[in-house]
């Protein structure tokens, strides 16, 4: 079964549980998120990922990632001029079906997906725990600070999608780690993934600051 989802493109990859502050200025997102504020609760659109073009101006062309991440809306503030923060929180995965352009922001056919912990998702949950405390040691150690608060949580599906979220990466890991079939698969691959950071932060003096160091809103 699909459903039709307002959709905003992003050079961010979104995770189910995790925060996306988005500072929109363009016609097109004013009018989604107007829209969205006369439907009732919960309101939400999906974020996808770009694959190719750029975010901004009215006439960016895009590809677009094949799965994205719904955004509900939690939190609206309107400036005069008609500018819109807001934060969101993402929630559901989605399969993307099919575009449809008949507004002035893209809409998608979406499938949902399911949030399964997949087979044995244990040994792969105690190994990326304790690579992820190595890596929140290195980064500390060069001067970046720990990313994220607090203990990873217990349940594999959030912890999967907390580290996904936390680590530094580039966009193609991380659209590959949303698109993963479930939590024992996607907590798999992050080990692989820690392990190699690791060995980075062991050879190199200073890091890039991450997403985790910027708290400021995204510029879209």
């Amino acid at each position: 079964m699909t459903e039709r989802l307002p959709l905003f493109p992003l050079g961010t990859v979104l995770f189910p549980g995790h925060v996306l502050p988005l500072h929109l200025f363009e016609d097109r997102y004013r009018r989604l998120i107007a829209d969205l504020l006369e439907r009732p609760e919960p309101r939400g659109f999906g974020v996808v990922g770009i694959e190719l073009g750029h975010e901004v101006g009215e006439g960016a062309a895009h590809r677009l990632a094949g799965v994205g991440c719904v955004a509900e809306l939690r939190e609206t503030t309107r400036h005069p001029d008609g500018r819109y923060d807001i934060v969101t929180v993402g929630t559901r995965r989605f399969r993307l079906k099919e575009l449809d352009r008949s507004r002035p922001y893209l809409q998608g056919e979406v499938e949902y997906l399911p949030e399964e912990p997949g087979a044995d998702p244990w040994p792969h949950a105690r190994r990326v725990r304790r690579l992820f405390r190595q890596y929140r040691r290195r980064l500390g150690g060069v001067g970046a600070g720990p990313p994220g608060g607090g203990e990873p949580p217990d349940d594999p599906v959030a912890l999967s999608y907390m580290i996904a979220a936390s680590v530094v990466l580039d966009g193609h890991d991380k659209q590959r780690l949303l698109e993963c079939e479930d939590a024992a698969l996607r907590l798999e691959a992050e080990c692989d993934l820690l392990a190699r950071e690791n060995r980075i932060l062991d050879t190199l003096p200073t890091v890039p600051a991450g997403q985790f160091l910027d708290g400021s809103f995204h510029p879209n």
